[in-house]
């Protein structure tokens, strides 16, 4: 197992991928010779903080890449689209340097409140401009916090120090939550009009793209302070220093930018900005909490298969895990299985949880189901990264069904597949005696899901199972066990025969010529 650790991180963090014996770690700020391309061919996972840019021009030469971590919360350095069509966990540290970021945040608040950084920077000029750099107290000042998630609770808590009165935008937090943390949510427009000083901790998605703006910055009290201490991309950088020159706005701390490093200096210089290079998370502790954080979950992800805090996936915990994982098998399989006993052109899955299973979080299993019914038609490698895209993409319906008493077999797995010609199901469950079939295409039949099936689709008349155990008998094909199924209003009947090794196209051929016989293939679950 390869892994690339792309940019700084603690020593600490090193050693936890290290101490797989059988790992081979390469360092790669330690050795800036070595070209990230050319080491990433081979790689299993790659580690990065925000310095590495992993496009999807990069991601091409990554063929066996398993796992990106990212040391940190923000993600927009990695693209997110090209890493699950490669099938690629990426995983992030949420949390990990929340406290550094807020004490970064309110100590730009009170440099911004107090014009430290300019009073600094007089006195060792030899200057003494006390008048000149008088401030305004926090004390009862209003704070606009736009999101409330980890570093904005904390950054919360931190400002009721000053006695400020704290609000906050966040659509996606409970009313209840907010009104723990002694935070009044309101809509954007409401915390614009009234805050003091306003800080931003909200991610950089399409929708909060450039949401400081000359729109929104003209609803702001005049006079109001700015702090982003999350992502530039949620500044319109040109609009915030008009309204600095204006005066509208009183002053900003910044401590990211649009590009960075930034390549216009006019905002950077301004007299009333604060700015630091993007070191809100850079402390001690932070970077070796995160490094650590994130070298353990891509060695659990390696080892187990259990992603934790994944961004393009749901995370999971250990013990979720251990209760899906023979679901998870049971998916594959059966999506394996009757993808190849079903036509072609598929046009939709559907998806049917019973019992116990429909209780659980079954997103994996959802994505075991398509990356065994998808794995025959597509050429590249699908998993339970890459499923659920691969199918959108392909334009294939999926659809999930959930039932806690429907099922006669509790904790049942169903699939059904629709092309443009037929539709086909199949039934399974995990039991005591393994991973089972318990009908096909609404005909009881019971067989083990194990290793070679050979499945029979024939008119319900004698004879037919004499004949295919003479033919398999005549070739010295090892029959494990034999099941049958019967539709008599129909009048069809399937077969599952377990053998211990495929047989070969002769056979097969063979079988296929018994006249009532209609469909017979071969197939390795």
């Amino acid at each position: 197992m390869k892994i690339l650790v792309a940019d700084n991180v603690s020593q600490k963090a090193v050693e936890v991928l290290q101490s797989e014996s059988s790992w081979n770690v390469v360092f790669l700020p330690g050795q800036k010779d070595l070209s990230l391309i050319e080491e990433i061919k081979d790689a299993d996972a790659l580690v990065v903080r925000s310095a590495t840019k992993v496009t999807a021009d990069l991601l091409v030469h990554a063929k066996q890449l398993r796992a990106i971590g990212r040391a940190g919360v923000g993600v927009d350095n990695v693209d997110l689209d090209a890493a699950t069509k490669h099938g690629i966990v990426v995983m992030n540290t949420p949390g990990g340097s929340a406290h550094s970021v807020a004490e970064q945040a309110v100590g730009l608040l009170v440099s911004l409140a107090r014009r430290i950084p300019q009073a600094d920077a007089s006195m060792k000029r030899g200057a003494w401009e006390k008048k000149k750099l008088t401030g305004t107290e926090l004390h009862g000042k209003t704070l606009g916090l736009i999101g409330l998630g980890r570093i904005g609770s904390e950054v919360a808590r931190l400002a009721r120090a000053f006695e400020m009165h704290v609000i906050a935008y966040d659509p996606y937090v409970p009313l209840r939550l907010a009104q723990e943390q002694g935070v009044k949510l309101m809509t954007l427009d409401d915390l614009l009009a009234e805050s003091d000083f306003i800080s931003l901790h909200t991610a950089a998605t399409a929708e909060t793209h450039h949401l400081i703006n000359a729109e929104t910055l003209s609803k702001t009290k005049p006079g109001v302070r700015l702090i982003n201490c999350a992502r530039g991309e949620l500044i319109k950088e040109d609009d915030l220093l008009q309204a600095l020159e204006s005066g509208h706005v009183a002053g900003a701390a910044l401590d990211v930018f649009e590009k960075e490093p930034p390549t216009d200096s006019r905002l950077v210089a301004h007299p009333h900005v604060i700015a630091t290079p993007h070191i809100a998370g850079s402390t001690d502790e932070a970077l070796e909490l995160v490094g650590i954080s994130i070298a353990e979950q891509v060695r659990d992800y390696l080892r187990l298969g259990v992603p934790r805090n994944a961004v393009n996936m749901p995370a999971i915990s250990p013990e979720e895990y251990k209760k899906l994982e023979p679901y998870i098998q049971l998916g594959e399989k059966l999506g394996v299985f009757l993808a190849q006993i079903s036509g072609e052109r598929l046009e939709e899955v559907k998806i049917s949880y019973d019992g116990g299973l429909a209780e659980l979080n079954t997103h994996l299993v959802k994505n075991a189901v398509l990356k065994g019914v998808l794995n025959k038609p597509l050429l590249h490698e699908i998993n339970l990264v890459n499923a659920a895209a691969m199918a959108q993409e392909r334009g294939i319906e999926v659809v999930e069904v959930r039932s806690a008493r429907r099922a006669a077999y509790s904790n049942s797995l169903g699939i059904a597949l629709r092309t443009d010609t037929e539709s086909t199901s199949v039934l399974g469950m995990v039991g005591m005696r393994g991973l089972r079939i318990l009908g096909i295409s609404d005909i009881d039949i019971e067989a083990s899901l194990k290793g070679y099936l050979l499945f029979i689709r024939n008119h319900d008349v004698p004879g037919v199972i004499g004949r295919v155990g003479t033919i398999l008998g005549g070739k010295k094909v090892n029959i494990a066990s034999f099941a049958l199924g019967r539709n008599q209003q129909a009048g069809e009947a399937v077969g599952l025969v377990n053998i211990d090794e495929p047989v070969s196209q002769e056979v097969l051929d063979e079988i296929r010529r018994v006249p009532a016989v209609r469909f017979a293939c071969v197939v390795k679950v």
